[in-house]
């Protein structure tokens, strides 16, 4: 049996910058094991698979090299461009297992619009492993359903702060994600999720759905410029409105395969 793969940069207009995410579209699903072990092959940050459900509308699971993901925004924005650059659209909705249906949007600017639900973070007590994780005490402590957030008073400090994978790996099933106000954006993130995929994730586009709204009320505006202070490094541009926020993105192609799997 063949599929096929493609990897794609999202959010960047520049190869090798981003995160990159593998896509294998299907006719239907393959089993969950199989999907994991695909993943794991690939190493990516994020393996996406979809396949159709009916005109325009796919279902899309989401596997780290170490787990299925709830949610997961730079994998979204992939799926899209390949279901895009294939004649879909131009709007495609995904149904997901976690968090409902999304839908996106081809621009003409070349920017991908994601509908998400708005996942607004809380106010919560610190655990230790999370304030003995970062080199930084933060600013303030919140919580999503998806990760901590911790909140600096600048870019530099979010740029700078090390982490220790080891105790933050002691929060699963929470990532951890930290932002300050940005010198050039409104606002910058990094994002270090070890219990679930990695060190640290080059751009992660399912945590401004808290993040966004967190800022919006902070600077009073609706409309936000981000960026994820990563070595890789990505833009992201996001719109609440309602209840939801508006993600929007570019991506680039890297490369287009086929993958043999087992019969």
């Amino acid at each position: 049996m063949r599929a096929e793969l493609y990897q794609v940069d999202a959010f960047t207009n520049q190869l090798f910058r981003g995160n990159y995410a593998a896509v294998v579209p299907t006719a239907e699903p393959l089993a969950t094991a199989l999907m994991q072990q695909i993943a794991s092959e690939n190493n990516l940050s994020e393996t996406a698979f979809v396949w159709p459900l009916a005109q325009d509308h796919y279902h899309i699971r989401w596997f780290s090299p170490l787990t299925e993901i709830d949610f997961c925004g730079h994998a979204t924005l992939a799926a899209a461009y390949v279901l895009f650059s294939k004649g879909a659209g131009p709007i495609v909705r995904f149904s997901t297992q976690a968090v409902g249906d999304l839908s996106v949007r081809q621009h003409e600017t070349g920017r991908i619009e994601m509908d998400f639900p708005q996942r607004p973070a809380k106010f919560a007590t610190a655990p230790a492993p999370l304030l003995a994780g970062v080199s930084l005490a933060p600013l303030e402590v919140l919580q999503s359903p998806q990760a901590w957030m911790l909140v600096y008073t600048n870019e530099q400090q979010v740029r700078q702060l090390t982490a220790d994978s080891s105790l933050l790996k002691q929060l699963a099933p929470y990532d951890v994600v930290v932002t300050a106000p940005g010198e050039q954006h409104d606002f910058v993130s990094r994002y270090f999720w070890p219990a679930n995929g990695g060190d640290e994730d080059p751009v992660t586009g399912s945590i401004h759905a808290a993040l966004a709204p967190y800022w919006a009320e902070r600077l009073g505006k609706t409309e936000l410029t981000a960026f994820q202070a990563s070595t890789r490094g990505g833009q992201l541009w996001c719109r609440l409105q309602g209840d939801r926020v508006l993600v929007s993105g570019e991506a680039v192609l890297y490369l287009k395969g086929e993958i043999q799997l087992p019969v």
